[in-house]
């Protein structure tokens, strides 16, 4: 379905029995809402209705063009935005990689409106803040960051090959099949570029963020080359809810892909707590 907010317009993924706990489900980067496929068949089945947006810069009615009109507030206010609009109150917040970032903005900023958060692979932004400032091992993970930034080099880098390099950040471990929604948004210039918008907006404000004061799981795995265990550990600092630290042995970045049964279990479990 498509929702509008203001001048944009988000292409949404609703399904689930309409009465059932919302859960609010925030894709990353170079992805879209098809990431979180199998995790909402299994939450749907469970009896949770699941939304699921390509956010901004993703859908293509949503792609301002300037860099600030993707600065982290404008995407947490998109996603209060959607529930708005779908007439939820409250939702069950969960983000991956840069959603991730946006979940735990929305829980921080707007926490009248999340029951529960649950993070995959990015911890709260001030404990990945600390990270890149002080752990060498993050810096090292994070010099992509630099590229990414890049306006036009990026997307030359990235697209070039008939998008050569954009499908070796998803595959493997993820199957053609599995990438294949992702490359089929992204595959060309506009897109990409309000993709990469995200990066480009980063600004010193992004870990100037309170604690999580809502019940949060975070998980992490320990083959992601993006996130070191440096700032998975810290994050417990920067929550006085709940918390849960999940690790997950083995798994890479893509966790909803490699292992939804155990995302779905992870969200209801603290959905039920």
């Amino acid at each position: 379905m498509e929702i509008r907010l203001g001048e944009l317009t988000f292409d949404v993924a609703v399904s689930g029995p309409a009465d059932g706990p919302a859960v609010l489900l925030l894709h990353g980067f170079p992805q879209s809402h098809h990431c979180w496929d199998e995790v909402v068949e299994q939450l749907n089945a469970s009896g949770y209705r699941t939304i699921a947006p390509d956010q901004r810069g993703y859908s293509p009615g949503a792609r301002p063009a300037a860099v600030a009109d993707y600065d982290i507030p404008l995407l947490a206010a998109d996603a209060v935005g959607i529930l708005d609009a779908l007439d939820l109150p409250k939702a069950h917040i969960v983000g991956h990689d840069w959603g991730a970032i946006v979940a735990w903005n929305v829980a921080v900023r707007h926490p009248e409106r999340a029951l529960t958060l649950t993070a995959l692979s990015v911890p709260h932004p001030a404990a990945f803040a600390w990270a890149r400032e002080n752990d060498p091992d993050q810096q090292r993970r994070s010099t992509y960051i630099d590229l990414f930034r890049t306006e036009g080099k990026a997307e030359d880098v990235l697209l070039a090959e008939d998008g050569e390099r954009l499908k070796q950040t998803l595959t493997p471990p993820l199957s053609a099949d599995q990438a294949a929604p992702h490359l089929a948004l992204l595959g060309n210039r506009p897109a990409l570029t309000g993709a990469l918008n995200w990066y480009r907006a980063i600004n010193p404000s992004l870990g100037d963020l309170g604690p999580s004061t809502v019940p949060t799981t975070y998980i992490w795995s320990t083959e992601d080359r993006a996130l070191g265990r440096a700032g998975a550990q810290r994050c417990v600092q920067h929550v006085t809810g709940k918390y849960r630290f999940v690790e997950v042995e083995g798994l890479t970045h893509w966790i909803p892909e490699q292992a939804p049964k155990l995302v779905a279990e992870e969200i209801i479990k603290l959905a039920t707590a």
